[in-house]
């Protein structure tokens, strides 16, 4: 029994909560969860830090009541970009943090500045971020993205390091940005965030200018 309990106490990963969100779109298809319970499941699950936290979230789900069946996952290495200099891409302040489009559409381009926590929320609508010509306010940024029943197009420069961890419900993320890296050293933008019904699009481009 205390092997149990400190199992719960221990620190999920996202590939943890990835699999727990499956769990709780196969219930929205089942018809166990309506649109909204699974909506506000998916940010307590996306909020949860240990085991015991992702249990909670589909404990009253028939055949997870026991559990999330989560287990800590084996350690593997992750490259991650070090010792980044100085570069031209990073400078300058943002204005506002929060973008919302709620049927309608968003668009950012030309020469802007990205906060370095920027969140971008989609309801039946569209979003359009082309950060080809912008600069980022600081070393490491990051975009947190909820697309609901919408999408969002993410166009980045071939001189930024780029991981997209979107978590998708009935939705999902095409990265292709990720695919080929520039040399480490370079400013680094995470997208993360969730697509429900919906989805992110994140591809690489060289910079206009």
């Amino acid at each position: 029994m205390t092997e149990s309990r400190d199992e719960r106490a221990l620190r999920a990963s996202d590939s943890d909560r990835d699999r727990v969100a499956d769990r709780l779109r196969e219930a929205a298809a089942e018809g166990r969860l309506s649109l909204t319970e699974l909506d506000e499941r998916i940010d307590a699950l996306y909020a949860a830090k240990t085991y015991g936290e992702l249990d909670q979230v589909v404990e009253d789900l028939p055949g997870v009541a026991s559990g999330s069946g989560v287990s800590p996952p084996a350690v593997t290495a992750e490259r991650r970009p070090t010792g980044r200099r100085p570069t031209g891409r990073v400078g300058g302040r943002a204005g506002s943090r929060v973008s919302k489009a709620v049927f309608s559409g968003l668009q950012r381009r030309g020469r802007w500045v990205v906060p370095e926590r920027y969140s971008v929320k989609v309801v039946f609508a569209g979003a359009e971020l082309d950060l080809r010509e912008a600069q980022l306010e600081a070393d490491e940024v990051e975009i947190d993205v909820k697309a609901v029943f919408g999408g969002v197009a993410i166009t980045v420069p071939d001189d930024v390091y780029v991981t997209v961890d979107v978590a998708g419900v009935f939705g999902g993320a095409n990265d292709a940005a990720s695919l080929q890296q520039p040399p480490d050293g370079a400013p680094v933008l995470r997208i993360t965030g969730k697509a429900v019904f919906g989805g992110v699009d994140v591809r690489r481009k060289p910079a206009t200018s």
